[in-house]
């Protein structure tokens, strides 16, 4: 679709002539999936329907408790440090951001009064200025009120490299500032098209200032609230045990009428998926289990019990391997995997090329995963504008064996590959999960049949996905040749999604490990088209920045996506909940429900 003809439509919808559903079928038809043609929209100042849960109940509290299941159970409550899904789920429950995401990737005010338009002043000409309106009346959870104090400083304190803030990417290139006590600017240096990233989502929530004030930069592990929050959200926080247990009771002064509905909410970590399902499914020991990974035969066996049901959304999520080009095993300044080092044999392209070829997504998406995902080359999957139709994956075992020959690579003695006495062999780690153990054993076989051998190991999940900074086994610090997990897009557009592969967020010691780029590779190429991508305000020309980006660590056989996943849950059959696949699972929490 040209740009002219899109321009029709947009304005068509503004007149009122094509009606909005229409405009996301006319979208749809052409290969722009819904979250995208809703930016579109927003971007030319049509307001965001919304698609989130219809709230029925007629006043707050009496719905008992709460309890959601966690199999990776949450260590910190600290937002703007959880590098793992599982910390931010618990975050939200306490904290908010100005704005989160629908299910149909529509942004929905939270402590914002009004999503952003032009049409409502909130969104500049120029694309450089985004004014958010707060809501009024909204307080913390000591009754002191939230205020643009709270924003500006929630901004500094993200913003301070000495703070070491996983979210620190979408607020060090901006400035905040304060018009009134209910109103802020957020300025940025360029035209921005996906405005929507700094107090928005996972990254945004909104911080008290009053509590968190003395700690901002090389304080900030310090503060007794990255433990005990003190918030905004639905539910005060009560007691924290960092690996086992949450509890929460009901904000009585919440800022939205008639909720929540539940009196209290607990939240349980441990086990394994297998168990969080039957614990929902089977037993109703719970009302909801996240991240349900899990073989899909297994899920619809225990959905025959009838207590419980299987929610599965599209999300943009990736299940995907790592190939360190760094060396793992070599300690420099302190850390290994240091980017002043190079991997002994994965930074031969010929390498990664072969190993690449010997991974068999078909059948590890048809035996283990179902419908919790599908086979993709592409690292962003979703929406579908942003997907590279370039990349395509294939499982070939004699083709991998021809490179290797090519590039030198002999059979040893023991079968194992090797040149200038270097062998091909590795440590492949992922967590402890069913799927996973049976997708390494699947490449692992594979892997033989080309003279690599592959050492497989399994750290758990609350280890693995840990924020601790202290841990070796953590996905961040990638102390190991091969690595694989999900990683999770948070907003229905890829920007912020993709700067994982930028120079400036590679993991290292001095941010904590924190960076988003845990390959440790980069390509100054790669860089260049992401800044570009930035500040083009063209949805066309955009998106294709975007996918130059994802296709540069793909083709360097880098990043290897496996499985574009759907988001699996399970809730109790009578449990009413907000599953969107482009924010955390408790970012509606407020709305949820007992029918």
């Amino acid at each position: 679709m040209d740009d002219h003809k899109l321009r029709e439509l947009v304005e068509g919808v503004k007149d009122g002539a094509i009606s909005r559903r229409a405009f996301m079928r006319r979208m749809a038809a052409v290969g722009v999936a819904a979250p995208f043609a809703s930016q579109i929209l927003a971007w030319n100042g049509v307001a965001m329907a919304q698609a989130s849960l219809a709230y029925k109940p007629t006043k707050a509290g009496g719905g008992g408790p709460l309890k959601i299941l966690l199999w990776q159970a949450p260590t910190l409550l600290n937002p703007h440090f959880a590098s793992g899904t599982k910390d931010q789920i618990a975050g939200r429950i306490f904290f908010e951001p100005l704005a989160g995401w629908d299910k149909e990737g529509n942004l929905t005010p939270q402590l914002a009064a009004e999503v952003p338009t032009r049409a409502n002043g909130g969104l500049s000409e120029d694309g450089k200025v985004v004014t958010w309106k707060l809501k009024q009346g909204v307080k913390w959870h000591d009754g002191k009120p939230f205020t643009a104090d709270d924003v500006v400083f929630t901004w500094e304190y993200a913003a301070d490299p000495a703070t070491a803030a996983y979210t620190t990417g979408s607020y060090t290139n901006i400035k905040v500032e304060k018009v009134d006590d209910h109103t802020v600017k957020v300025i940025f240096k360029e035209p921005t098209p996906f405005w929507a990233d700094p107090f928005v989502g996972v990254v945004g929530q909104i911080l008290p200032k009053h509590h968190f004030g003395e700690y901002k930069g090389a304080k900030s592990r310090e503060a007794p609230a990255n433990l005990k929050p003190v918030g905004t959200g639905p539910y005060k926080f009560v007691d924290f045990k960092p690996g086992d247990i949450l509890t929460g009771v009901r904000n009585e002064d919440y800022h939205v009428k008639n909720q929540p509905h539940f009196d209290t909410i607990e939240v349980k970590g441990g086990g394994d998926a297998v168990s969080a399902a039957r614990a929902v499914l089977q037993t109703g020991e719970f009302d909801y289990a996240w991240n349900l990974q899990v073989e899909d035969e297994v899920l619809k066996r225990m959905e025959t019990g009838g207590r419980g049901k299987v929610s599965a959304v599209p999300s943009g999520d990736i299940e995907f391997i790592i190939l360190n080009t760094t060396d793992p095993w070599t300690e420099v300044d302190g850390e290994r995997s240091s980017i002043k080092t190079k991997h002994p044999t994965l930074s031969d392209p010929k390498v990664r090329e072969a190993f690449n070829l010997l991974i068999d997504r078909d059948s590890i998406q048809k035996f283990i995963y179902g419908r919790g995902g599908t086979a993709t080359a592409s690292f962003v999957n979703e929406p579908k504008q942003f997907k590279s139709q370039k990349l395509k994956y294939e499982f070939n075992v004699d083709k991998a064996n021809k490179i290797l020959d090519d590039a030198g690579w002999k059979r040893g003695s023991d079968g194992i590959r090797e040149k200038d006495g270097k062998k091909l062999k590795y440590v492949y780690q992922t967590s402890i999960n069913a799927p996973r153990q049976k997708t390494q054993a699947i490449i692992k076989q594979a892997a033989q049949k080309a003279g690599i051998d592959l050492e497989l190991k399994s750290v758990t999940a609350s280890v693995f996905f840990s924020s601790d900074v202290a841990n070796p086994d953590t996905y961040t610090k990638l102390y190991v040749d091969i690595e694989m997990y999900t990683t999770t897009q948070p907003q229905p557009d890829p920007e912020r999604f993709l700067n994982q592969f930028v120079s400036w967020e590679i993991a290292t010691k001095e941010n904590k490990w924190l960076g988003r780029n845990v390959s440790r590779y980069s390509d100054p190429a790669a860089d260049e088209a992401y800044k570009a991508a930035q500040k083009e305000l063209d949805p066309a020309k955009r998106a294709a920045l975007l996918i130059k980006v994802n296709e540069i660590f793909c083709e360097a056989n880098v990043i290897l996506p496996l499985l574009s996943r759907t988001r699996v849950a399970a809730s109790a059959s009578n449990l009413m909940h907000d599953h969107s696949g482009w924010d955390v699972d408790t970012w509606n929490v407020a709305a949820w429900y007992r029918s």
